[in-house]
């Protein structure tokens, strides 16, 4: 249960970093909002055109009696809709990280400098077409599996009492898995760690990253939250990933995994001499 605690923190590591360097903030929230305007213009697509569509796949309720008929393609627009919600907050990373790879790439190596006692990050040494033809690839990979739970989840949502009490949460620990894959695949990529063995990494640390994810995937459940604590959640994912590689911080206090910067480190070497 300590790792649900830990996992938080580097969430919160993450936020306060970003804080500390406003220009990759500003920068890091860039592909977010390229992508909020897309899923926005999407959504609202589907709001619009969404009972047209209905209409057009199910000829066969074109004879039903009132009320049947509305009540039938009601409920499947509202299911459609529901179903188009769900897939954009499960989506909504994985695009975001396609879009801005340079972006977080940029952010997540000066989060790695910044904390590595020797001032250097890990480097791929790939080209850029094809870092983003395997973070592409990948991402396709982990929302194929997120989808797959999403469907899942949706379906035994319409189980009485459970799926208005357990499947929620699930949901919730669900997303936060795929959500953190997705984050720290932008520092474990640099290291050249394929997508098997991330998910073999995650796995071992489960609570670690529900600790970090799922308080994520909660809040990103919240209109626009997503994309100012994208930047933030990108350094701390940073930061546990270099957890999960066994890699050293440049100062730690008392096994608490405290990060600190250069600055903040040599801060405290003057107090103290």
């Amino acid at each position: 249960m300590r790792d649900l605690g830990t996992g938080f923190r580097y969430l919160l590591r993450g936020q306060r970093w970003v804080a500390r360097h406003g220009k990759q903030y500003g920068f890091g929230l860039i592909p977010g909002l390229i992508t909020l305007l897309l899923y926005v213009a999407a959504l609202v697509g589907l709001a619009l055109w969404g009972e047209d569509f209905v209409s057009w796949s199910t000829p066969f309720a074109d004879d039903w009696s009132s009320p049947w008929q509305g009540l039938f393609r009601g409920f499947l627009t509202a299911v459609l809709f529901a179903l188009g919600l769900l897939l954009s907050v499960i989506t909504f990373t994985a695009v975001t990280l396609l879009i801005g790879q340079p972006f977080y790439e940029n952010l997540s190596e000066k989060v790695d400098r910044d904390v590595s006692p020797d001032g250097t990050a890990p480097e791929s040494g790939l080209p850029l077409w094809r870092e983003l033809w395997i973070s592409g690839r990948d991402s396709l990979r982990i929302v194929l599996r997120a989808a797959l739970w999403g469907v899942l989840l949706f379906a035994l949502g319409f189980i009485p009492v459970i799926g208005q009490t357990a499947v929620p949460v699930i949901g919730v620990f669900v997303t936060g898995f795929f959500l953190t894959e997705e984050l720290t695949a932008v520092a474990l990529q640099r290291r050249r760690v394929e997508l098997r063995d991330r998910l073999t990494m995650l796995r071992s640390r489960k609570t670690l990253i529900w600790g970090f994810g799922a308080p994520l995937a909660a809040a990103f459940l919240v209109p626009f939250v997503a994309v100012f604590l994208m930047p933030g959640a990108v350094a701390g994912a940073t930061l546990m990933a270099r957890e999960l590689m066994g890699e050293e911080t440049e100062e730690e206090s008392g096994g608490d995994d405290v990060v600190l910067s250069k600055g903040q480190a040599a801060h405290s070497a003057q107090l103290g001499g």
